[in-house]
């Protein structure tokens, strides 16, 4: 409901309901936050597994919406794969190369050197490029004529595909929360 305070983009070239529209996000994104940091507190989970399962989904679902909507109203599915790695790498570039920076400003202000300690981010990454190769492989598969091309085809092909995805997804998040625990030890 909040989100029907901005303005129409009609309105000076559409530049105060980008800048209103970010405020918001911003906002929305601060209690999403809260509120996970919260939930995870209450179910005593890690932070890094909180991050991966509820923030991670919780933050995805409007581009999920988004790239269904590119999808249906698209000719191709370009629209919506490329909603999908464009949203993610300014998550990547920007979301965390701005807090980083700040952080290391703030700290450098403070005459402290800003150090972040060295996590499981190698066995993440490394599970997730996995799992992005196998995902670019069974999206190369589905754009054959053979299966009915782009998102298209019989439907036992889109809910195999579908069910591929959402494995993926719980994988990942399983083995991140296993590694986290220190139930599993991958050694990097």
């Amino acid at each position: 409901l909040v989100f029907a305070f901005i303005p129409p983009t009609a309105i000076y070239n559409g530049y105060p309901t980008f800048v209103i529209a970010i405020v918001f996000i911003g906002g929305c994104t601060a209690i999403i936050g809260d509120v996970a940091g919260h939930l995870g507190c209450f179910i005593n989970l890690k932070d890094c597994v909180n991050a991966i399962a509820f923030v991670a989904l919780g933050t995805s679902v409007p581009d999920t919406f988004a790239s269904k909507t590119a999808a249906i109203e698209d000719e191709t599915a370009d629209a919506s794969v490329g909603n999908v790695t464009g949203s993610n790498a300014v998550n990547v570039f920007l979301g965390i190369g701005i807090a980083w920076t700040m952080a290391a400003i703030y700290w450098e202000a403070q005459g402290q050197v800003f150090k972040v300690p060295v996590g499981s981010l190698g066995f993440s990454v490394t599970i997730f490029c996995i799992e992005a190769l196998l995902a670019i492989g069974i999206l190369m598969i589905r754009r054959s004529p053979a299966v009915g091309g782009e998102l298209g085809g019989p439907k036992i092909f889109k809910t195999i595909s579908a069910a591929i995805f959402v494995f993926f997804w719980c994988f990942y998040v399983a083995i991140s929360a296993l590694e986290a625990y220190g139930v599993i030890n991958p050694g990097f």
